[in-house]
């Protein structure tokens, strides 16, 4: 069931993935550096990426960043509530993840992605904390985070299931509503 989102910023829109952007999430998603810094291995092939919107990323808590200039998905944007996350979180919390193709980074659009996440997980969800983790190989996902609000919690978790997830810690981040 698709979960009723209406998110934009100046930049993207939050779209569910169709199987008609299995090409383009191939393009982004063969690429190694894109996959092991989120924690999936290179998409080897367009049907391995169909069969990636179809079976993973169809489950109403996922999203396209689709570029609004272009109309092509660009990145990912999800959450995890409670009892699908890979962090011990509360009933009333969420953790976020996302993705931005390689061609776009350090442009700003992953922090203004993760901030209309927020806000909308907040504000419409009504989760509590948010939670989020990135490996300690990937530094600039943590700065994204650190830019939303996140704080470091001082934990390092192991993410087995995740590609290369036992070689590699990741930091677990945290943000905490805060009535205004």
């Amino acid at each position: 069931m698709e979960e009723e989102l209406n998110i934009e910023t100046p930049r993207l829109r939050f779209t569910p993935w169709r199987d008609s952007d299995a090409e383009t999430l191939f393009k982004y998603a063969s690429d190694p550096e894109v996959g092991q810094r989120a924690g999936w291995p290179p998409h080897r092939s367009v049907e391995e990426s169909l069969s990636v919107i179809r079976d993973i990323f169809s489950n109403g808590h996922t999203w396209a960043l689709e570029l609004k200039e272009t109309g092509e998905p660009v990145g990912c944007m999800c959450y995890y509530a409670f009892g699908e996350s890979n962090i011990d979180i509360g009933e009333d919390d969420a953790e976020l993840g996302y993705w931005i193709a390689r061609p776009y980074w350090n442009q700003g659009l992953c922090t203004e992605a993760l901030r209309a996440m927020v806000t909308w997980c907040f504000n419409v969800k009504g989760f509590q904390v948010l939670w989020s983790d990135f490996f300690v190989d990937n530094p600039a996902s943590g700065r994204v985070m650190e830019k939303c609000g996140f704080r470091d919690t001082g934990e390092v978790n192991w993410c087995s299931h995740l590609y290369r997830g036992d070689e590699r810690p990741v930091k677990v981040m945290r943000l905490d509503y805060a009535l205004d």
